[in-house]
Parts: structure tokens; sequence; C-alpha cells
């Protein structure tokens, strides 16, 4: 089984930049070894089990919890029976049904 979740955690009342407490918790979701992707808008991590990829998002927020009187959290979560390695699979998918690679959220053609 696989669970895909893309999250935004975004502390409110920071200011324009709020880049260096989305690296406090991008550092948690990096040190926890599940697969990630990093995007302009969020984050796509990929876990095997509800538990774990819930308690690596608690860590980002009891993080920013800290100095963030508010945070706006926006999540979307896909889950899949009898499925892994969907983070880079669903791409791979959709670049076969084109015939081509494509861009892909590092900005390279590949």
């Amino acid at each position: 089984m696989s669970f895909l979740v893309f999250v935004s955690m975004t502390p409110l009342g920071k200011g324009e930049s709020v880049s260096k407490y989305v690296a406090r918790v991008v550092d948690i979701v990096d040190k926890s070894g599940l697969p990630y992707v990093l995007t302009p808008m969020g984050t796509i991590i990929e876990g095997e089990d509800w538990d774990e990829v819930m308690e690596v998002l608690k860590k980002g927020f009891e993080a920013l919890k800290e100095d963030c009187n508010r945070i706006s959290i926006t999540m979307k979560i896909d889950y899949r029976k009898g499925k892994s390695g969907r983070l880079t699979q669903k791409v791979k998918s959709v670049q076969e049904k084109l015939g081509r690679e494509i861009k892909t959220l590092s900005g390279e053609d590949r």
C-alpha cells in the first residue's frame, strides 16, 4: 500500500518570505527517510503506513508551532492498496503515454 501526501505548512504573520520556516519542516521530512519531492507550492511525501506519514507531519507542525502563532496547512492524500513507488511511477506513466520525457519539478528535461 502507499500513501502519497501533498502538504503545505505556511506560518501566517511572518512576512512575505517564509522559506526559513518551510526549511525547518522540510528538514524533518528529509531526516524521516521517507521518499519526498519538494515543489514550489508544497512537499509530496510517500509512505507505506498512515501513522508513519502523519507522525512526520506532526513533528513538522510542532516545530513551527514553537514560534508561529498561526499556521495554514493544506493537505491532499492519495491512498492506493497494493502499490508503492508511486512518487516517481505516476510521472513515468504519464511520460510513457505521451511517448516522451517531459519537464519535471526540477525544471529539467528528462
